[in-house]
């Protein structure tokens, strides 16, 4: 059999990697979409590598967009088989996909737009919401760590990755020519002790290894300071500047990470007494799909609901559904606090609240997540004197600020401790994925020192023979 690296190769998003077995059979970990590559963007998520009419079996790490964001245009290209993802995926995809189609839709208008003053043809919409609904009719949900069998001689189990809610480790089983070779996905790896998850879950011992690297290179502040860090925050904004904290933040993950936060604070009585706003509706679905799990969650939340009902709820939180409510949070001049989506701050209503924010000095941007290096979000963390939204230049005067230990990804020592599971000298070959170049880099030296006998760095499109 052979290992195809079709995204995240090189970069962080994009995930797609295809293994093909020797009769032909073709599995797909992954159909993420690329983010945040500037004018490649479009391009990228437009090419495939591989003909999706080809592809048997499609397994789904889980629900984030660079992960899940073009299995719709899989399904249009050609795609007939089935997907392969726990439930709590399942549900996230489905919201994650619907509002991805409505942004290609919005977008396309736009660009259409502009590539008729430059003469050029127009492009087809990546896919519609009515391919995304067509889509979640291929899924199958797979319950916990006992082998699902997709045929006789290929299993697949599921294990706890700790990243997002649903999120996990695939493992597969396949014989071939009488023999059985063990591959493991890690998808995203979440952090140890995060405060509404689970741990990620050991898995068996594999032959071969796909695993992230986001922040292979870093390591991060102790996750339970970032309540302290976030009142911080709200009290120099808000109380004592009389400003707006702007957070742009991830709708899956990391504005339940915050509200849960915030909630923490108030049972402490330490929430400061201002206006709470989660301005994007997909956040709102999102945190409903969230309750909607608790299985995934940890023994501490377990604890915590038998006295508190709703841990994302508290006094002063407002969740803002409408374009004319969230417009309206851009005249307000009372102090508040406003988490939106994007968390790269690429686009959706944030954008907005940056452009109307940034050239106030009483307001603040709260970062709290990864950005790619051409994003809103990576250029604000450089604190540029200027700075180009929506064709506009403004100047920045308000605080660019930033909370470090707000990664759902595993740093170095998440990662090593993720992989001790395994006895090294018995892995055949470790993949690095999903990582910057020089993040990948150094990485696979720390594989290297801890046994890890052969550590590979895929290009976009390179195939291995396992």
């Amino acid at each position: 059999m052979k290992i195809t690296f079709h995204g995240a190769a090189g970069v962080v998003t994009g995930s797609k990697h295809l293994i093909e077995l020797n009769d032909g059979t073709k599995i797909l970990l992954d159909c993420g979409m690329f983010q945040g590559h500037g004018r490649e963007t479009e391009t990228l998520n437009r090419t495939w590598g591989f003909d999706p009419g080809e592809i048997n079996y499609l397994i789904l790490s889980h629900a984030h967009v660079d992960h899940s964001g073009l299995i719709p245009k899989l399904i249009k290209d050609g795609f007939k088989g089935k997907i392969y993802a726990s439930h709590a995926t399942v549900d996230l995809t489905e919201i994650l996909l619907y509002n991805s189609a409505y942004i290609q839709e919005a977008d396309i208008i736009f660009l259409n737009k502009k590539r008729k003053k430059e003469g050029q043809p127009p492009l087809e919409v990546l896919y519609t919401e009515e391919d995304a609904k067509k889509s979640m009719s291929h899924f199958i949900s797979v319950a916990g760590t006992y082998p699902f069998p997709l045929r006789n001689d290929i299993s697949l189990s599921l294990y706890e990755a700790g990243h997002i809610l649903g999120s996990s480790t695939v493992f597969l089983r396949i014989k071939e020519n009488g023999k059985m070779t063990s591959i493991a996905f890690s998808g995203d790896v979440g952090r140890y002790g995060d405060p509404i998850l689970r741990s990620p879950q050991t898995f068996p011992q594999a032959d071969y290894i796909v695993i992230e690297s986001t922040y292979g290179n870093k390591l991060h502040a102790e996750s339970d300071t970032y309540a302290n860090e976030l009142k911080k925050h709200i009290r120099e904004t808000c109380l004592e500047k009389g400003g707006k904290l702007i957070i742009p933040a991830f709708s899956v993950g990391r504005t339940q990470e915050i509200l849960y936060a915030l909630n923490e604070l108030e049972i402490n009585g330490e929430l400061p007494p201002i206006d709470y706003f989660v301005d994007s509706p997909l956040s709102i679905e999102a945190t409903d799909v969230v309750k909607r799990h608790p299985e995934c969650f940890n023994k501490a939340v377990i604890r915590l609901m038998k006295t508190d009902f709703d841990p994302f709820d508290f006094k002063g939180l407002h969740y803002v559904k409408d374009v004319k409510e969230s417009k309206q949070l851009n005249d307000c001049s009372k102090p508040c606090v406003i988490i939106s989506a994007s968390g790269m701050a690429e686009a959706g209503r944030v954008k907005h609240h940056i452009a109307n924010s940034i050239s106030k000095k009483r307001n603040t941007i709260l970062l709290v997540g990864y950005c790619e290096p051409a994003s809103l979000g990576a250029r604000l963390k450089e604190h540029p004197e200027t700075i180009r939204i929506f064709g506009e230049v403004f100047t920045v005067r308000a605080d660019i600020r930033e909370i470090k230990s707000m990664s759902a990804h595993a740093d170095y020592n998440d990662l090593s401790q993720y992989l001790a599971c395994q006895y090294s000298d018995e892995v055949k070959q470790v993949f690095v994925v999903h990582g910057e170049p020089e993040v990948q880099q150094e990485f696979s030296k720390r594989l290297r020192r801890k046994g890890f006998k052969d550590v590979v760095i895929p290009k976009m499109h390179e195939t291995f023979v396992l």
